[in-house]
């Protein structure tokens, strides 16, 4: 497919970082008023900073910017499509956010314009305990979500590390990863079908055929894996319709010791293998995700220094199962050389699984200096028989990019399955930003280093991101090389359904669907 040039049919404000003129600004907001009330529609400086950021590391002295003009806060579906179409008329960017927890900008304005903040769009609809669906607005937190389907003994099982503050919307717009999507699929398989706001603002219902409740139709193209890890520039999903569960009678997360890291590989992918119907997932730690946790993390007990590499298993399911799997998964880890760190640092630690996202934490600098650093991560696809050499490569990224710069450090590498099979695992490496001191120059470098990650995962037959998603200066530069003609693919599909660049412009390098490359505006 050969990309042709297009038709110029927009002003330059899509592709502008430049805040709305006056003029332009009180003609928006003008429009805006008669969909929305006045306390759907903020101006106020501090709501705007507010959602000009995500977790993702970035230069302090840039945040201003990515501030966008004004923020929206629809609670309908009819009125986030109008809210679109007075973009469209007026040619103003339009950015969706739900919980804002992504680490790749999925939620930011690179160009400003209008940020459509959806959580007040976080009603139950509808809750079919026959079929066991919910229906629901796609600004309701999962954790939320759960509380409620608790009292009727089911439950949602997507759960993400930031789980807590995690919004249905947002796990659409990034075709989220689950920590137990081994047993219950990921959020591709949960959501059966929503409704869905088009670039243009007209509103298109996608899913397995035409019910809600769906879960496998071959009626034409398959319209819902398309609007799903499109990072917003597709448009925006209103109200989602999910697939429920009875809540796991019983669970088990046994932590294994390991004295080498090869064997606490072996161990993890027969885990995976072994056909244990519970099995849910299991979690691979490295050497130095282990040293950090004993050096810097006080959340963790610290292992004995023997100890070089971890191994979790998680299985979920009624007590008598988890009970006869939990048995076979205790044989397999002893067969591989595993010590059973106990039930404490077991129950404990995987209780405690979302709670350290993008939160402060312990670095250090070359010298062994204390100092405050962000927590950010970088993810990727990778076959199982590829996990070690990857994870030396990525780890020769950072020590160089340390030998650079004090502002980086190594936190280490999990490794999850992301099926029963065990046959592909997201990996991530950790990473402290010293982000006070995160200049240009070190902004820089840690680009780079977010390049070389992402072509590693590449050149090992892997995909540069399982879950965050590619639009991030570094790895994006990358995705051409990564999909191939489906890029072009791609760009032809945001010119049809998005014709005049308004939604969530900046993002996947989709500006050159409209003869604009800005890669390097991004940055």
């Amino acid at each position: 497919m050969t990309m042709t040039e297009p038709t110029p049919t927009i002003g330059t404000e899509p592709f502008s970082r430049e805040p709305l003129s006056e003029d332009r600004l009180n003609q928006l907001v003008a429009a805006l008023r008669p969909i929305l009330g006045d306390d759907q529609i903020l101006l106020a400086k501090t709501d705007r900073y507010n959602r000009a950021r995500v977790p993702a590391p970035f230069p302090v002295h840039r945040w201003s910017e990515r501030v966008p003009d004004v923020v929206v806060l629809p609670t309908s579906t009819e009125q986030v499509a109008a809210v679109v179409k007075v973009a469209n008329e007026l040619r103003v960017p339009v950015v969706p956010r739900d919980g804002g927890t992504g680490l790749t900008d999925g939620a930011v304005p690179m160009r400003r314009g209008i940020v459509v903040d959806v959580k007040r769009m976080n009603q139950i609809h509808e809750l079919d305990l026959v079929n066991r669906t919910v229906t629901v607005g796609t600004g309701i937190s999962m954790m939320k979500l759960n509380e409620r389907l608790a009292q009727h003994g089911l439950f949602y099982p997507d759960d993400p590390a930031s789980y807590p503050c995690s919004l249905v919307g947002g796990r659409i717009g990034t075709s989220g990863w689950s920590l137990i999507g081994s047993r219950y699929g990921h959020t591709r398989d949960l959501v059966l079908s929503f409704d869905h706001v088009l670039p243009t603002g007209e509103v298109l219902h996608v899913g397995d055929g035409i019910g809600r409740k769906i879960s496998k139709s071959s009626s034409g193209y398959q319209l819902k894996h398309l609007f799903m890890g499109h990072q917003g520039t597709l448009g925006i999903a209103t109200k989602a319709t999910l697939k429920l569960f009875p809540k796991p009678e019983a669970e088990l997360s046994p932590f294994w010791a390991f004295d080498d890291y090869a064997a606490a590989h072996a161990c993890t992918g027969a885990l995976a293998r072994a056909g244990i119907a519970t099995f849910a997932g299991a979690v691979l730690f490295d050497e130095h995700k282990v040293a950090y946790l004993r050096r810097d993390d006080e959340a963790y007990i610290p292992q004995p220094t023997d100890v070089r590499a971890l191994v979790c298993a998680v299985a979920y399911g009624y007590e008598d199962e988890v009970r006869a799997g939990g048995r076979r998964l205790f044989r397999i880890a002893k067969e591989h050389g595993a010590r059973y760190l106990g039930d404490e640092i077991s129950e404990g630690d995987w209780a405690a699984r979302h709670d350290r996202y993008a939160t402060p934490l312990h670095g250090r600098t070359k010298d062994g200096q204390v100092i405050p650093m962000s927590w950010h991560c970088e993810d990727a696809a990778v076959n199982f028989s590829n996990v070690p050499a990857v994870s030396r490569a990525w780890h020769e990224i950072l020590a160089d990019l340390r030998r650079k710069t004090d502002v980086f450090d190594d936190w280490g590498m999990f490794a999850y399955t992301s099926a029963s099979t065990g046959v592909d695992y997201l990996t991530e490496i950790d990473v402290g930003i010293w982000e006070q001191r995160l200049d240009d120059a070190a902004w820089a470098a840690w680009v780079q280093a977010k390049r070389d990650i992402a072509a590693v995962a590449i050149a090992h037959g892997g995909s540069m991101s399982a879950c965050h998603g590619s639009c991030r200066e570094g790895e994006v530069d990358l995705l051409p090389q990564e999909l191939g003609k489906g890029f072009d693919v791609m760009l032809e599909v945001k010119r049809a359904l998005d014709p005049n660049n308004v939604m969530n412009p900046g993002k996947y390098l989709l500006d050159r669907a409209y003869g604009r490359d800005t890669t390097d505006e991004n940055r």
